[in-house]
């Protein structure tokens, strides 16, 4: 995500917070107590948070899901959602009864395993309890059916997420928490599944998603069907739903599979803008299908810079390694509802005002860092960010001749990014503040005058290589930092990755 601009500085209470965990509570004592007195159920509910960081109630304890298969149809006129989610999970623990997140929609029922299960609501959490108890290690299927009219959450930075509403559509990007806008799931990013999302719009409008679109179809009343496939593991914050009068355009990005070196890389990213995202992937393991969309009033000005993707692509996988998705691409909109952009997975999407080459650069960059290695918990933030930004210095070093050094001494002199530690914001409302990005990316450069090109090249590839659609923490990248250097660097990660002060550099 590109830094967010702080317009409206509306505040969340801690009243709240607290109401809710009250009930959460007293709901997991009265389902413990349920099952033990029917008759020995070894089950206990899972918990209703995993205790992040900064988000302490975001995300659900007892399961891991590693699939969701989304069903919806949307009325722009309304604003109605009407949605069907069907969730395979494994219990990591005996479960009598486990929460989702869910935020605002009304839920019309769930079943697991197709047995009925009641429904409890507290806030944001769903409590279900299965006709029977699910059994550590076994795995089974959810389905919730849901209606309503999605509200954006508003961060405590100001910014807004989750469904957003257009004239004439919809945007949903979910960074940190919007996605439970949307739809239920396990919305915590160390959570990671497969998705398969089919979007139904009205005649005349386009519906875009993550991932390979499989089928297009439009029924006798005009409405349009789109199916999505996203194999990958993608962490829920980074699902996408786009509808709009988009014009899109398909190509392939060459040269950035595990071939990667291949000179021919432009690819092409102009072809028929009716054509679906299949590309022309199969037989060649070192390309991938490229498919972009810009709504139609901006689709003319924004062209010639979507269609250098294919080239950005591979130019990034040349310098970290093989693109780790199967579709690539990107959905700019019109200005005026979404206030930055963020890299949902394999198809970031901006702002009219944001798709420059630099934000382009930045975003394309998360799929590794981010979106393939994905942050443990929201206090991680800085590996998505640091690593993002660092990438926006070393396009232009290779590619505009401005050294990665210059743009270091740029941030080292402003007094924003001293703000406190990159690894430690001090709330939720600072996450997404300069020292995460900024000073994140200083502590990168600082590596790379330490250790060396050479180690520093090995760290940029086997980083996102080690923790390939898996989640990892800050720890996890000093310890293998230093592991790539052969020693310790204690003295670097106090100064610049923890330390509270500016260092005296001269």
């Amino acid at each position: 995500m590109t830094q967010r601009n702080r317009t409206d500085r509306r505040r969340r209470t801690g009243a709240a917070a607290g109401g809710l965990a009250a009930v959460l509570t007293a709901l997991a004592l009265l389902a413990g107590g349920c099952t033990e007195a029917t008759g020995g159920v070894r089950g206990t509910p899972g918990a209703a948070g995993l205790r992040d960081p900064y988000f302490p109630k975001l995300g659900n304890g007892g399961y891991d899901v590693s699939h969701y298969a989304l069903t919806l149809a949307y009325d722009p006129r309304s604003g109605r959602l009407d949605g069907t989610a069907e969730i395979t999970a494994r219990a990591t623990q005996d479960l009598s009864a486990f929460n989702l997140d869910l935020a605002g929609l009304t839920v019309d029922g769930a079943s697991v395993d197709d047995a009925p299960a009641a429904v409890n609501r507290a806030g944001n959490e769903l409590t279900l309890r299965p006709r029977e108890e699910i059994r550590e290690g076994a795995e089974f299927r959810t389905t919730v059916t849901y209606r309503g009219v999605p509200e954006p959450i508003t961060d405590a930075d100001g910014s807004e997420e989750g469904w957003l509403r257009t004239d004439d559509g919809a945007v949903a990007v979910g960074e940190p928490a919007g996605s439970m806008t949307w739809f239920p799931g396990n919305h915590h990013p160390s959570d990671k599944a497969a998705y398969e999302l089919t979007l139904t719009v009205p005649a005349g409008l386009e519906g875009l998603s993550n991932g390979v679109r499989t089928a297009r179809r439009t029924a006798a009343d005009g409405r349009v069907t789109t199916e999505w496939h996203t194999a990958e593991p993608m962490a829920s914050y980074l699902a996408t739903v786009a509808i709009g009068r988009y014009e899109t355009a398909t190509g392939v990005a060459k040269g950035v599979g595990d071939e990667v070196g291949d000179e021919d890389a432009t690819g092409d990213a102009t072809g028929d803008a009716t054509g679906d995202a299949t590309g022309d992937a199969t037989g060649a393991p070192d390309s991938v299908p490229v498919l972009t969309a810009a709504e139609r009033p901006i689709a003319d000005a924004t062209a010639p810079l979507r269609g250098e993707i294919p080239e950005i692509i591979a130019r990034q996988a040349r310098r970290f390694g093989p693109y780790p998705f199967s579709s690539a691409g990107a959905i700019v909109t019109e200005d005026g509802t979404l206030g930055y952009a963020l890299e949902t997975q394999t198809r970031p999407v901006f702002p009219a005002a944001a798709f420059d080459r630099t934000t382009l650069v930045h975003e394309l960059a998360h799929q590794w860092f981010g979106n393939s290695v994905s942050p443990a918990s929201w206090r991680d933030l800085w590996l998505n960010e640091g690593f993002a930004t660092y990438a926006e210095w070393l396009y232009t070093e290779e590619y505009e001749h401005v050294p990665a050094r210059t743009h270091f001494e740029r941030a080292l002199a402003q007094e924003a990014n001293w703000a406190f530690p990159p690894a430690s914001p001090p709330t939720a409302e600072n996450l997404f503040d300069p020292p995460v990005y900024q000073r994140g990316a200083m502590v990168l450069h600082m590596l790379r005058e330490t250790v060396g090109e050479k180690a520093f090249d090995e760290i940029l590839r086997g980083w996102p290589a080690k923790y390939r659609h898996a989640n990892a923490s800050t720890d996890d990248f000093t310890a293998y930092a230093e592991s790539v250097a052969g020693r310790d660097l204690d003295e670097l990660w106090d100064v610049w990755l923890y330390g509270e002060e500016k260092p005296d550099t001269r």
